[in-house]
């Protein structure tokens, strides 16, 4: 079986796809009806053509800067490869997008032609005063036109016709890409304050795409496209299964569960609140079935716990950040062997008969999915890998083009984002000190299990921040850009990821708190459906707490809002005993990590106002949404 496309530019791969794997479906636009219409590479890639030619027509320069504000669809992946194919680099945002940020983006961006998903996105552009467009091309296909726009429609007819008549300034301007050109400027969504200019390059972008470190069905695979595309991870993830010749399904999150059963994907790109969610739905089917399938199941489960961390643990895919000495070795053998002694038959037994039909949720030929844009909740995470569901969480930042790190399957260790991604170096640096912690042959081990601040440096590292040279300068120097994330190498050769130098909250007391962890362990309970640890320059820490209503009910209180909680003595002793539970010397956490006041929050974190549209929180916007609420907590 013939590897993947290793394409020197993007460009390329949108033309070597079609000559690969011609008429094989490549990308599947979902129906009112639920059904799928189909496009082949060929096809997309001679529509794409069409358009590309359309905008050169129009006064695209080469290297000029295109806004693309759209979702995901077969018309952005369309407009992408024609932006690409004209040798220019585009400006992407969802249509989530604020006016404000469209001005802002724009403007900065300095870009003259846009295209917009229909007339809403339109409207939005309009109100939004952005100055300096001279084209605004909208995509969908049932838009009617409107003064001063152009249908896409249009520009792929006018591409068409010149094409006919001999045109050829597309084949010029794809020789003349060299690696270093831009490939897009992506501004980040912002949990920190004004978005930054990403520039990331053909380079870039092909280094992600043909160091994959592991392989992909080919030619016969199906992706589900659901994380914004705009953004860097679902685009690669795009990418990576054009050069392997897998069909992409674009689904919604209102469709996922349905298209999952219907597309059942070989593989998806992910966000750990997907899996949170069909985590909470799976455990609350389970509390509702009668007692003999519950005990079924917990024995099941039970049985594929065992089984398989023995089985990790003889993979060497146990997670280890200390290392062990040869007895302690010797002893957790005898224990593994000891589980699969006693466990491996009912597991045997019971994976085919009770977890085999969890599979099922995803379709049932799942390889795997790839986790990204936050970290996974532990429970969560070694649930979907136990039951037989491979995660493969990553880790990266939109400055990385994203991926620095991933799991792969043969090195699946539970608790890290995988080993590094091929070509790239990583170094552990003391916050305190700045000396360098990992890899460092005077410290024990190399200094390996020591944690501090990652800096990365590869071939996916962004050149700059546009127009920035500043913040550049701040976060990258000699190559090495300072991730801002804090983390350790463990003995197994993994990255783990333990919090955000940015984020880490520091008491009255001196102690430095990483609110990650407390909160992964928080959302574990069924009643806390998202939080936030707040105590900067306090004495001890708090919780905003976003309460999970149906877990109530479930519980047998009336619970119609979030203020009837409030009102209800019983429902906040049962967060009290759940925080008091989950976050205590018994789960690992110190004193000063224990969350002494919390406070309910009137509405769940949303994207494009608390979160990011990686499901990041923007810290500093909930601090100051709720700011009366975190003073009283603390008063």
């Amino acid at each position: 079986m013939p590897g993947p496309i290793t394409p020197r530019n993007i460009a390329e791969l949108f033309r070597d796809a079609a000559e690969r794997f011609g008429d094989s479906p490549g990308f599947a636009s979902r129906k009112k009806d639920g059904s799928f219409s189909f496009t082949g590479f060929r096809e997309l890639h001679e529509r794409a053509v069409c358009v590309a030619t359309g905008l050169i027509d129009c006064g695209v320069e080469a290297r000029e800067h295109v806004g693309l504000l759209a979702d995901n669809r077969l018309e952005w992946i369309l407009c992408d490869g024609a932006v690409q194919l004209c040798g220019a680099a585009d400006v992407p945002r969802g249509t989530d997008v604020t006016e404000c940020e469209i001005r802002y983006i724009l403007e900065h961006a300095e870009t003259r032609i846009v295209f917009v998903e229909n007339a809403a996105t339109l409207d939005r552009l309009r109100r939004s005063g952005a100055g300096g467009l001279r084209t605004v091309i909208v995509m969908d296909p049932a838009f009617a036109g409107a003064e001063g726009t152009l249908r896409l429609a249009e520009v792929e007819a006018r591409g068409r016709e010149l094409r006919a008549q001999g045109d050829r300034r597309v084949e010029t301007r794809m020789a003349a890409i060299q690696p270093g050109d831009l490939f897009t400027l992506i501004y980040t969504s912002g949990t920190t304050g004004t978005p930054k200019g990403v520039q990331l390059t053909h380079a870039n972008m092909v280094s992600q795409v043909c160091n994959l470190p592991f392989s992909l069905a080919n030619g016969d695979g199906r992706a589900l496209s659901i994380l914004p595309i705009w953004h860097s991870y679902e685009r690669v993830f795009a990418m990576i299964c054009m050069s392997w010749g897998i069909c992409t399904y674009y689904t919604t999150l209102r469709h996922i569960a349905e298209d999952l059963r219907t597309v059942r994907p070989t593989v998806m790109a992910s966000a750990p609140r997907l899996w949170e969610s069909l985590y909470q739905k799976i455990f609350a089917n389970v509390e509702k079935a009668p007692p003999p399938r519950r005990a079924l199941f917990n024995l099941a489960y039970r049985s594929a716990v065992r089984v398989k961390r023995a089985h990790r643990f003889f993979l060497g895919q146990q997670l280890d950040v200390a290392g062990r000495s040869l007895p302690q070795s010797l002893a957790l053998a005898a224990l593994h062997l000891a589980s699969l002694a006693i466990y491996l038959i009912p597991y045997r037994v019971l994976d085919h008969s009770v977890l085999k039909k969890l599979r099922a949720v995803v379709g049932g030929e799942f390889l795997g999915t790839i986790s990204g844009g936050g970290a996974l909740q532990p429970h969560v995470d070694e649930f979907f890998n136990f039951i037989g569901i491979p995660v493969l969480e990553g880790y990266g930042l939109t400055e990385t083009a994203p991926v620095l790190a991933v799991r792969t399957w043969k090195s699946l260790v539970i608790g890290t984002v995988g080993p590094l991604y091929p070509e790239t170096e990583i170094r552990i640096i003391d916050l305190n000190t700045g000396d360098v912690l990992y890899p460092n042959p005077r410290r024990p081990h190399g200094g390996r299990g020591l944690r501090g601040e990652i800096h990365a440096k590869g071939p996916q590292i962004m050149v700059g921040y546009y127009k920035d040279p500043e913040g550049t300068a701040r976060v990258l120097k000699d190559g090495w850009l300072n991730t801002g994330d804090i983390g350790l190498m463990t003995f197994n050769g993994c990255l783990k990821i333990v919090g955000r130098s940015k984020d880490t909250i520091v008491l009255l007391s001196g102690e430095n708190v990483e609110p990650l962890p407390i909160e992964n362990r928080l959302t574990q309970s069924a009643l806390i459906d998202q939080c936030m640890v707040v105590g900067q320059d306090q004495k001890f820490l708090g919780a905003l707490v976003v309460p999970h209503l149906d877990a109530f009910r479930t519980a047998g209180l009336a619970a119609d809002s979030v203020a009837a909680l409030e009102e209800n003595s019983v429902a906040r002793s049962m967060v009290d005993a759940e925080i008091r539970r989950l976050v205590a010397a018994e789960t690992g956490f110190k004193a000063f990590e224990r969350i002494v006041a919390w406070r309910f929050v009137p509405k769940p974190f949303e994207v494009a106002d608390e979160l990011t549209a990686t499901l990041k929180l923007r810290r500093h916007i909930v601090t100051d949404k709720y700011a009366p609420l975190i003073a009283a907590m603390f008063a």
